[in-house]
């Protein structure tokens, strides 16, 4: 039988595996917390050991991380996903089935900014809808400033930048 603290981990794999879409840290503490798994520092000790194995990646855009299973992180939930209970099977499950209705419908516009090898500002712009993309932009921005400005309208104006381009593009 594997350790509490295994178990944690192999929760978290088998949520990733079983998502539509990539799940965010406070979406993974939710369920790990509300369901009274383990504490908050456990768990966050569980996802840092599952980055560092490569089991799991981290992306962060716009101060949220996302996670998502690595193949490395697959394989391995292939081999001991039996440690985990069907009834936290159950429970990940049906979890998932409610975020998946609650975001359904649900359009996502990250923005992040990065520097490039030229030490250039580049700005990332997307346009999610059910985790499906719809826009993945990148822009060089002339400088730090304007590259967060770009960041901060971005969710505020990606409908009307959208149409404009559909319009200019049919």
């Amino acid at each position: 039988m594997a350790t509490p603290f295994t178990v944690y981990k192999l929760i978290i794999l088998y949520m990733l595996r079983n998502s539509s879409s990539p799940i965010t840290n406070s979406e993974i503490s939710e369920f790990i917390l509300d369901h009274e798994y383990t504490n908050y520092f456990h768990l966050q000790q569980a996802l840092s050991e599952l980055e560092e194995t490569e089991l799991i990646e981290k992306r962060t855009i716009s101060n949220t991380s996302y996670y998502y299973l690595t193949e490395d992180g697959k394989n391995t939930l292939t081999y001991f996903e039996n440690d985990i209970s069907q009834d936290i099977r159950t429970e990940v499950l049906q979890y998932l089935a409610a975020r998946g209705a609650s975001t359904k419908n649900q359009v996502k516009a990250p923005a992040d900014y990065y520097i490039n090898n030229q030490g250039e500002y580049v700005v990332h712009l997307q346009l999610l809808q059910k985790g499906a993309s719809v826009i993945d932009l990148s822009l060089a921005a002339p400088s730090l400033s304007a590259a967060k400005a770009i960041c901060r309208q971005w969710p505020k104006k990606y409908e009307e930048i959208y149409a404009k381009i559909m319009e200019g593009l049919l």
